[in-house]
């Protein structure tokens, strides 16, 4: 464990009253204890959990819209403004690490190839060739199988969104192998119950009120997939009736 605590600083000037500190989870936050190499954010769109994932990556020095801390290209970050007021208390401290953001993996795909013009040897952590010469999903995966080793912290913003399920118990496989024998701390905003089901993770839920860690089945994830699993015929009744 590297990353133990995630705390807001409300005493260092920032305008509470302003966007980002008056989502709910936010403007509630005071710390966050983390419990496990393996912890979920969970909650709505809008909840807050990429743009306090996003502010942690700026705080660990990672780029803010993708990358590691070697990695400098110019995007728009949102989350920047809350990285002022968050406070991270390791042990002990590493700066190895990654941010991986859905939302921006284009851009961040197109900055990895105006390094390969710079230096062919560029490619190697990505597959052997270009981020955009593979599909959304194949591009995810090798990233997560070339780029990341051990003794390090992976923040990730929705890394199923170009996985199918086979491919998320696959990356459940990648997870648990540099969780538990390369020694590395996986802090992962998500929407998906396949991914959130990983033994032992912490998940902690972005809610209205403040952020609560609750167990697997009590996620909405987990509960309307089960429910629409189980009743599938009489749910799409219900919601797609006049």
């Amino acid at each position: 464990m590297f990353l133990k605590r995630i705390s807001l600083l409300r005493d260092n000037g920032a305008a509470m009253e302003q966007y980002p500190y008056t989502i709910p989870a936010i403007h509630h936050l005071e710390k966050i204890d983390l419990a496990s190499p393996v912890v979920f954010f969970v909650g709505e769109n809008g909840s807050g959990k990429s743009t306090l994932l996003e502010a942690i990556a700026d705080r660990c020095g990672f780029h803010p819209a993708g990358g590691g801390r070697n990695n400098t290209y110019e995007v728009h970050a949102s989350g920047a403004s809350l990285a002022d007021s968050i406070r991270l208390s390791w042990m002990p401290k590493i700066t190895n690490g990654f941010f991986m953001r859905a939302e921006s993996f284009y851009h961040f795909a197109t900055h990895i190839d105006q390094l390969e013009e710079d230096d062919p040897s560029a490619y190697a952590s990505y597959g052997g060739r270009s981020l955009h010469e593979q599909s959304h999903g194949e591009s995810f995966f090798s990233l997560f199988q070339n780029r990341f080793s051990g003794q390090a912290l992976y923040l990730l913003d929705e890394p199923e969104a170009a996985l199918s399920p086979q491919r998320q118990l696959a990356f459940l496989r990648i997870l648990h192998e540099l969780a538990e024998q390369e020694g590395c701390q996986f802090v992962i905003a998500t929407h998906s119950p396949i991914l959130l089901g990983y033994p032992g993770a912490q998940i902690l839920h972005f809610t209205d009120g403040p952020i609560e860690e609750i167990g697997y089945e009590e996620t909405d994830h987990f509960k309307i997939t089960k429910y629409f699993l189980d009743h599938r015929e009489k749910f799409l009744k219900d919601i797609l009736s006049d």
